[in-house]
């Protein structure tokens, strides 16, 4: 079961049905999107990944997933998760760019990766990174995630491998 988890700024915490709404919102931004998975997707599709999160993660216990709220309002999305990419554990991130750029990303990056060393016991904690997000590569850096390798999508374009160790 995903536990709820705070921060100084943040509330991470399981989703429920009425976050639906203000989840799409979220995946549906542009700014937010460009960065995701594969890019952009159409609202039907967000719409079914929101409820994949309660039928499949949440039902069958595969890995956590949060709603991440700032004073009760829902302005990002979080998770860590075993991935073949990697071979070990992901960090996932998103925050709606009307909270972007006053510390909460690294704030929430520090949260999620810190459970996966202390609750879930890992030796390393991943993050994929697509080589001109690089914000997200200068923010991982500064808390301690190493450049380990490129992967070279089917698109032509550069993923960065990144991996922190405890310590």
């Amino acid at each position: 079961m995903t536990p709820t988890l705070r921060t100084e700024r943040l509330l991470l915490e399981p989703y429920v049905p009425g976050d639906e709404e203000a989840f799409v919102a979220l995946f549906q931004d542009a700014g937010v999107s460009r960065w995701m998975g594969d890019g952009p997707a159409s609202e039907a599709s967000d719409r079914a990944l929101f409820g994949r999160i309660f039928t499949k993660v949440y039902a069958r216990n595969l890995f956590d997933v949060w709603a991440v709220r700032r004073d009760g309002v829902l302005v990002g999305h979080a998770e860590i998760k075993p991935t073949g990419a990697t071979g070990g554990h992901e960090i996932i991130y998103a925050l709606a760019p009307a909270v972007w750029g006053i510390g909460l990303g690294t704030e929430l990056a520090e949260a999620i990766t810190a459970h996966g060393f202390a609750t879930l016991e890992l030796t390393e904690v991943y993050a994929t990174v697509a080589a001109p997000n690089t914000a997200s590569l200068t923010l991982l850096g500064r808390i301690g995630f190493e450049h380990v390798r490129d992967i070279t999508e089917d698109d032509g374009s550069t993923t960065r491998v990144l991996v922190r160790r405890p310590g």
